[in-house]
């Protein structure tokens, strides 16, 4: 379980402040279609490494960040 990252707040400061990646409505949505993708293989590898009910979580909080960005 990944344990540093518990609310969408976290999440959000560890993109866009120690990643520093940008949360564009483009980046965004490029992300939920290979998150929602059981077939994609960084999916699969995402799911792999921290386990399906952190990719659902990653999902609700890029989905957040859509509705925040329309």
């Amino acid at each position: 379980m990944v344990t540093s990252l518990r609310t969408y707040d976290d999440w959000k400061h560890c993109i866009t402040e120690l990643c520093r990646i940008p949360l564009t409505l483009d980046y965004v949505e490029a992300r939920l279609v290979v998150l929602r993708d059981p077939a994609d293989h960084g999916t699969q590898k995402f799911i792999t490494t921290w386990g399906e009910e952190h990719r659902k979580r990653v999902v609700a909080w890029f989905e957040q960040a859509e509705r925040e960005l329309r």
